[in-house]
């Protein structure tokens, strides 16, 4: 192969990429395309959240009244979502939460074989119904620096069907506070 045939090819190959540009520029030139405007979604500023979640929680009833009313096999069904982290039956494992049987009156961060966070461990007390309320509500508002990942359960009936359900698992319940 001579010379002249390796220009022919280097001119080809030159050539097919200054159209293939110039196509583009033209293009370019031709069609604006629109901007592609905010990129994700726009969030709510926490400070609303906050002003929308205090109505909801002035609403509520207090706890006695809620107990009166709990149902504890609702409970056992809404408590499936603790069943990820934490065991249910008398000398239960401990999985990634400690095991909930007979937690009601038992004292804060002593559940035996558990490793507690500091702020658990520091909370002190035993576990009331009215603890238990506030820690379901908001883990981490009720023990700041828990490690605690869930979220909570914001209604409160919700929550008083699982304190319903807590009740069952003891071998000596605790009575629900008089309303």
């Amino acid at each position: 192969m001579d010379s002249f045939e390796l220009n022919k090819i280097a001119g080809a190959v030159l050539g097919a990429l200054l159209l293939a540009m110039g196509t583009g520029f033209l293009a370019e030139l031709i069609y604006k395309p629109k901007p592609a405007g905010d990129r994700g979604y726009a969030l709510p500023a926490a400070e609303e959240n906050a002003g929308a979640a205090a109505p909801a929680a002035a609403k509520e009833e207090p706890l006695p009244v809620r107990l009166a009313s709990a149902d504890a096999a609702k409970g056992q069904a809404a408590a499936k979502k603790c069943m990820a982290c934490h065991s249910f039956e008398k000398g239960g494992p401990n999985k990634v939460g400690p095991d909930l049987y007979g937690v009601v009156e038992r004292p804060k961060g002593s559940h035996e074989g558990f490793n507690y966070s500091a702020a658990m461990k520091a909370k002190g007390g035993n576990w009331t119904y009215e603890d238990l309320d506030h820690f379901l509500h908001g883990p981490k508002a009720f023990v700041p620096g828990t490690i605690m990942a869930f979220a909570g359960v914001p209604s409160g009936t919700e929550r008083a069907d699982i304190l319903a359900y807590l009740k069952t698992l003891s071998e000596k319940p605790v009575d629900f506070p008089k309303p």
